[in-house]
This record gives C-alpha cells, sequence and structure tokens, in this order.
C-alpha cells in the first residue's frame, strides 16, 4: 500500500515537505540527524494518509480511495482534451446559455417592497464568477449529447441553473448572519446594512422564489432532489457548530459537514439536468459524482486559499508566501503559476480570511498538523478560544505539511470527478467539465 501512494506521488510530480520543528522547539538538526528527520517525515506523512485512508473506508459515500489508487498519471494533466479538441474556457462555454442570468433571477424576485427588493437583488448584481450554473448548464449539454446527442438545452435545465443560483445566494445570506460576517464580495453583508432579523427574511425570501421556480419544472422528481440540498445545508450548518474528539471522527465530521453545506447543492443541481435531459441512472449518478467530488475539492480549494494567505501571509509578506508556496507545491505548474493568487488572496476573497478560526472552525491545514503536532487537539476542542491559540495554531500549521495535504485531498477528489465525467461521450462540453475540475485548485476566489 505504501508503495502504491509513494509510485502515485511521484507520478504527479508531489513532493511531501519536511516537518520543521514546533513552537518554542529546538531548531533543525544537523547533517547527522536529517536521517532520522526524513524517517519522521515519512512516518507523519503516512499518518496523514492512513488517516484519509481508514476514514474514507469507513464513509463510502463521501470518497472512495481504493478506485483513486488505481487511475493513471494521465488524469493529472488535462490540458488537451480526450477528443483531440482545442481547449475550450469552460467559463466562456458556459456563459452561452447563462446569458442573462441575473436579470432573470431578478425577474423571479419581483417584490413591490423597494427595501425588500434591494435586500434580495444585494447578492445578484452580476459580479459573481456563476461557478455554479456554469457546472450545470455545461453537465446538461454534456448528458444531452450523451443521450442522443442533442445540441439542444432544455428551458427547465437553465432553470436548474438559476435555482441553484439563488439557493446558494440564499445560504450565504444566511451564513453571513450565523457568523456575524461584516464584508462580503468585498462590500457589506446584507445584515450589516439592514440587521440581522431583515437579512433572514431576505434569505427565506430567495428560497422561496427557488421553490416557485422549482415546482413550475413539474417534474417529481427533481423536486425531491433539490429539496435534500435544502436539508443537507442545514444539516451542514449543525455540523460546523459542533466539534469531535476523537481525531478520525473529526476528519469524517469535516468531511461530511464540506459535502453537505457545499457539494451537495453542486452534486443534486447536476444530476437534476441529467434526470431531466436522460432517462439512464447510471448517467444520472455519473452527474451526481461529479458534483459531488468537484464540489468537495471546490470547498477544500477555497479553505486552503484562505488559509495559506492566512499562515503565510504574515509578517513575512507576499514573497514570503510565494516562496513558501513555490517549495511546498512545485509538483503542480498550474499551481505555480497562480500562486500569487494564492498569496493574494486575503485581499481577493472579500471578505477576511481568518473568519473560520475566529469562528473556532478547524479546517484541512489545521486537521493535518494536528496529527503531527498532537497538542493542536486541546485547541481545536475549545475552538481556539483561550488568547494565543490563533498564533500559535499558524505556527503549527506553517511547520507541518497540512497545506500540501489539503492540496493533495483535493487533488484526489478532482481526479475522482474527472474519471467519472469522462465516461460520458465526448464532446466540448464535457472536457469543458474536466477542465473546469482543475480549475477548482487554482481559483483565487
Amino acid at each position: 500500500m505504501a508503495s502504491c501512494w509513494w509510485r502515485w506521488r511521484r507520478g504527479c510530480f508531489w513532493r511531501p515537505a519536511a516537518r520543521s520543528p514546533g513552537p518554542g522547539s529546538p531548531g533543525h538538526a544537523g547533517p547527522s540527524g536529517q536521517r532520522a528527520a526524513a524517517a519522521a517525515v515519512a512516518r507523519a506523512q503516512m499518518s496523514c494518509f492512513n488517516l484519509v485512508k481508514s476514514l474514507t473506508s469507513a464513509f463510502p459515500n463521501m470518497c472512495s480511495i481504493s478506485r483513486f489508487h488505481h487511475m493513471t498519471p494521465a488524469l493529472c494533466c488535462c490540458s488537451k482534451t480526450r477528443s483531440g479538441e482545442k481547449y475550450t474556457d469552460p467559463f466562456k462555454l458556459g456563459w452561452r446559455d447563462l446569458k442573462g442570468l441575473y436579470e432573470d433571477i431578478r425577474k423571479e424576485l419581483f417584490i413591490s417592497t423597494t427595501e425588500l427588493k434591494e435586500m434580495s437583488e444585494y447578492y445578484f448584481d452580476g459580479k459573481g464568477k456563476a461557478f455554479r450554473p456554469i457546472i450545470v448548464v455545461l453537465m446538461a449539454r454534456a448528458c444531452n449529447i450523451h443521450h442522443n446527442n442533442s445540441r439542444d438545452m432544455q428551458a427547465s435545465q437553465r432553470t436548474i441553473a438559476l435555482i441553484a443560483e439563488m439557493i446558494h445566494t440564499a445560504s450565504l445570506v444566511h451564513d453571513d448572519v450565523i457568523d456575524d460576517a461584516s464584508s462580503r464580495r468585498g462590500k457589506h453583508t446584507v445584515n450589516k446594512i439592514w440587521g440581522e432579523k431583515k437579512a433572514v427574511l431576505a434569505g427565506d425570501l430567495i428560497l422561496s422564489a427557488a421553490s416557485i421556480a422549482l415546482a413550475r419544472i413539474g417534474n417529481t422528481t427533481v423536486i425531491s432532489i433539490l429539496t435534500q440540498v435544502i436539508e443537507d445545508l442545514v444539516r451542514g450548518e449543525f455540523l460546523q457548530l459542533g466539534s469531535k474528539e476523537n481525531e478520525n471522527e473529526r476528519f469524517a465530521h469535516y468531511l461530511e459537514k464540506t459535502f453537505k453545506k457545499t457539494a451537495s447543492l453542486i452534486a443534486n443541481s447536476c444530476k437534476a439536468v441529467s434526470v431531466l435531459g436522460c432517462p439512464d441512472p447510471a448517467v444520472h449518478e455519473i452527474a451526481y459524482q461529479y458534483g459531488k467530488n468537484v464540489g468537495i475539492a471546490f470547498q477544500v480549494g477555497q479553505l486552503l486559499c484562505q488559509s495559506v494567505a492566512r499562515w503565510y501571509g504574515g509578517p513575512g509578506g507576499r514573497d514570503a508566501g510565494v516562496v513558501v508556496l513555490v517549495t511546498a507545491l512545485s509538483p503542480s505548474h498550474q499551481l505555480i503559476d497562480d500562486v500569487l493568487d494564492f498569496t493574494s488572496c486575503s485581499d481577493q476573497m472579500g471578505k477576511p480570511t481568518s473568519a473560520d478560526l475566529k469562528l473556532g472552525l478547524a479546517t484541512g491545514p489545521v486537521l493535518f498538523a494536528c496529527q503531527q503536532f498532537p497538542e493542536m487537539n486541546a485547541m481545536i476542542m475549545r475552538r481556539f478560544s483561550l488568547p494565543g491559540d490563533v498564533d500559535r495554531a499558524r505556527q503549527y500549521v506553517l511547520q507541518s505539511d497540512g497545506v500540501q495535504q489539503t492540496t493533495y485531498l483535493a487533488q484526489r477528489y478532482c481526479h475522482e470527478a474527472i474519471r467519472e465525467i469522462s465516461k460520458l461521450r465526448p464532446s466540448p462540453e464535457r472536457e469543458a467539465l474536466i477542465q473546469l475540475s482543475e480549475i477548482v485548485l487554482t481559483r483565487d476566489k
């Protein structure tokens, strides 16, 4: 098993980083201690890997490590499409079907009350990347082509893209109330401007408008699929409010929360458009699995971006962050090309990047660092509430391989997404979805 893992890592040009001493401990060992240090690194790396392996074996609905081991290195790079076509920008391709997206959403939110209208339309200003709607329309066309080589997209499938964006935005409004957030997308939050009570009502209104649009589609199977998303969002928020003492349970808790809060919407939206366009249950499962894996990688990548900005964007500044990340992420030239986006993403995210620790949340880099520095367990359990906890956690993550391991975890999910979507008939949309699964690892917002 160990040799298989190392072969995969060499095939993807992923190199483990050496562990540095913990805060307050002696400096690096001299040349005579390098062999012992290397052995310690290997043990720590395998400990992290074995943790994920044991968790994914016990949590089969989240991912499958056994299938991932047998993936070919060809999946690690998709700069050329599998059908021989030239590279297509997935965002440009997807936007062909999303012209007037935000105008159409605002029509769904037709409200006579001026203040409520302003609150509900606040985030539908056209400044987002519309990541979820783009995945949905690309998946719709890919499934239609796979089924009967149809180059058309149904109006109901496009409506699913609008609904996905509306549900996502409503969840953001509610999340900001729960987190007491003051900024998002580079501007004040709804709750900051209008207050928490009105913000909750605005989020509810967006959800109700999405529900009406969903009912108009008239497909009970699709309605059932997308109502599951609402339940998952609520359950995911409850998971985020709690924590686990057992380390294995803690990581499973983290993955399940990530799926319910982020990936469920993408997975079930992809499944919904596949149901509308193709009667084959196997295609429905492909669409769902692709959305699930891309959704988890998307969230893990976002948390990684925020964490890197926090861990490496401190006193050393932007250049210090670049040096650290070039060393840590050197296996992938795409990650190196976008390393400046990673190190500067605290400015580009449009919201405070340290919000997770302030809320007492332990993300991937923290959980992996805890494997090398068990003294972090106490801080995680008390949700970083004592003075100095945040700074100490930063030092531990900085001196661990938590960022690299989180990158590896996100890559795993992206590779699984590629494996799933590759089962469909070749098409420009399928290739765009493959490209999109890689873009999530190098996104800056």
